[in-house]
């Protein structure tokens, strides 16, 4: 479904030479969930920048099926790409009302919407928001400013879900919530993805939530994939396993940004 083919990313600040992606190569098939951990500085954010279009590869291919994505725009991908951030503030227009935040993504991604939202919709809508059982469904008009970090976060993943993408992308999406808050928020995000069978990818800190969410789990530093795990030895693997083999790449503690959150992953698991 997703092929990144030796994709390569070099940023240029004055004197200095940076090679934040080094030939890499990822496959992701449809319904697979990538989670992804790494050092500070590893290329996380920036492979999701190169996949979402936000920068474009030095060198190297990505397709999405049958697409050359390569060259195309963010803008052109928003369509069948959908993305998540760390900041709750960063994927809604506070100004506006839940339904129209709601309207504004269905548009977004080709669907044309009148100035007066339809009964119907409407309707739709607030069965839409029901199903995350938070209670924002009886806050359709209410203005999204208003909203705590968490419900925003949870409209955010609605939003980027709601015209059925090929790709979810999934950038600290948490990171910035209470450990109740992050546990529902990827509870929704799994909801999300196991119901559509959505190729997701997601980056984390957390190395629990690393384990814990998904099928696949990629480890990254200095721009490299520098190893997978899957299967029974992703379900099997702990957190000491996992910083064992990035201390065998000496990469020191304070480089992995460690975050252990035991009360989210219970909430998770439950």
């Amino acid at each position: 479904m997703l092929a990144l083919k030796r994709v390569s990313k070099t940023f240029h600040v004055g004197a200095d030479r940076v090679d934040a992606i080094r030939g890499l190569d990822l496959c992701l098939a449809e319904g697979d969930f990538l989670t992804i951990i790494g050092s500070n500085g590893a290329g996380k954010s920036t492979l999701l920048n190169l996949i979402a279009g936000t920068v474009l590869p030095t060198s190297g291919r990505i397709t999405l099926d049958d697409t050359d994505l390569t060259k195309i725009p963010a803008y052109k991908r928003a369509r069948f790409i959908g993305r998540i951030v760390q900041n709750p503030l960063a994927g809604t227009a506070p100004g506006m009302t839940v339904a129209e935040n709601m309207a504004l993504a269905m548009k977004r991604h080709g669907r044309g919407m009148r100035p007066a939202l339809p009964r119907k919709l409407s309707h739709r809508f607030g069965e839409m928001l029901a199903s995350l059982d938070i209670g924002l469904e009886s806050r359709l008009n209410t203005a999204v400013s208003l909203l705590s970090g968490g419900e925003r976060q949870a409209l955010a993943v609605l939003m980027a879900t709601l015209v059925s993408p090929q790709l979810l992308l999934l950038d600290e999406h948490t990171a910035a919530l209470d450990p109740s808050n992050a546990a529902m928020i990827v509870r929704l995000t799994q909801s999300f993805a196991n119901r559509s069978g959505l190729a997701t990818l997601m980056v984390t800190h957390n190395m629990e939530q690393a384990i814990d969410v998904g099928n696949r789990l990629i480890m990254m530093h200095q721009g490299e994939i520098i190893h997978q795990l899957e299967g029974r030895e992703k379900r099997c693997a702990t957190v000491d396993e996992l910083v064992n083999l990035f201390t065998q790449r000496n990469v020191a503690d304070d480089e992995l940004l460690l975050e252990r959150i035991p009360q989210a992953v219970g909430v998770i698991a439950a």
